[in-house]
């Protein structure tokens, strides 16, 4: 079964909906590897191209996991991962964007991922302390070695894509993109689609929030990363909920649930968006992926951005400190 509809970021062709594979191996408790290979191998059979990794996640294990899955798959995959984050897990953040840096970070990806090139490789955070000209140049470098094929950006702002883009052709942004994140739309969006650039959305269901699955904290692991995110907390959550009642309303009139909806809005930003909703399990990826089957109206569009206002959504969407590594 291949059914996934093809879009393109820059001139890369990928599945219209990706799979971020970061929660197999960080962020949101204990995971079981077997689990997350056979999820990865069932996206792949249905028609996902896209798969979506970063070497911080679980400090390197989740590459090395995308290349058990993938191994003997390596043509069917659009394998894309990320660099800049160099501190190890439970140490202080710390962004690199030196030249020798990325070349250190490029070789330690393909030995993780067990490949001799990388299809879409994104430096994750801006380093405010290294030019991006520097950081790119370092990037193309790669790319006419023949290591890379497409250069990314994650959480970079309008004038960094400019200048990035000059030095060498930025195929996709990801950054978070969903019906309570919609920062990026004013400005970053339009500079994205001036230049040709893809957008890449990052937790379009809200980090599971907007399924309508999590009306507390409670049931989430005690090292799960939303329980320390501001719109996950007390007060903040709960007025977050009625976001999601309205939203389950919505979804109930089309028969699809609030997950879907709230995707399926994702999906109908543009034919140059591509999310990569994550998930271990595969039931939720074929939830997922049924997202791209819901046909929105206008006036679907507009009831679902009526029930949710991003001006209403209480919280930030990270902590003060993680909000200081986001590119304006």
């Amino acid at each position: 079964m291949n059914d996934v509809p093809t879009r393109h970021l820059g001139s890369l062709a990928v599945s219209a909906q990706g799979l971020g594979c970061m929660g197999m191996s960080h962020g949101y408790g204990a995971s079981d590897d077997t689990q997350s290979i056979a999820t990865v191998r069932h996206a792949l059979d249905l028609g996902v191209t896209l798969l979506d990794t970063a070497d911080f996640y679980g400090a390197g294990h989740n590459e090395e996991l995308l290349g058990r899955a993938v191994a003997g798959r390596r043509d069917e995959v659009v394998l894309a991962t990320k660099f800049g984050f160099a501190n190890r897990l439970g140490e202080p953040t710390r962004v690199r964007g030196d030249a020798a840096y990325v070349r250190q970070a490029c070789e330690a990806s393909l030995r993780r991922l067990g490949v001799d090139h990388i299809d879409l490789y994104y430096q994750h955070r801006v380093d405010p302390q290294v030019p991006i000209e520097e950081t790119v140049g370092a990037m193309a470098e790669l790319v006419r070695a023949g290591k890379v094929r497409h250069l990314g950006l994650s959480e970079a702002g309008e004038q960094t894509l400019r200048r990035a883009h000059a030095v060498h052709p930025i195929a996709a942004l990801q950054s978070e993109w969903s019906l309570w994140t919609r920062d990026l739309e004013a400005e970053i969006a339009p500079v994205c689609r001036e230049l040709g650039i893809g957008l890449v959305p990052f937790s379009p269901l809200g980090r599971g929030f907007l399924t309508g699955r999590y009306s507390s904290v409670e049931g989430l692991a005690e090292t799960d990363v939303r329980r320390s995110q501001p719109r996950f907390a007390d007060g903040n959550l709960e007025r977050n909920l009625s976001i999601v009642e309205k939203l389950n309303e919505l979804a109930e009139a089309k028969k699809v649930t609030a997950g879907q909806l709230a995707l399926a809005w994702v999906q109908h930003r543009g034919q140059d968006v591509v999310p990569i909703p994550g998930t271990r399990r595969q039931r939720y990826l074929e939830e997922n992926l049924a997202a791209l089957t819901v046909e929105l109206s206008a006036d679907d569009l507009a009831a679902i951005e009526a029930a949710a206002p991003a001006e209403q959504v209480a919280g930030t969407r990270y902590d003060a400190t993680s909000l200081t590594f986001v590119d304006n």
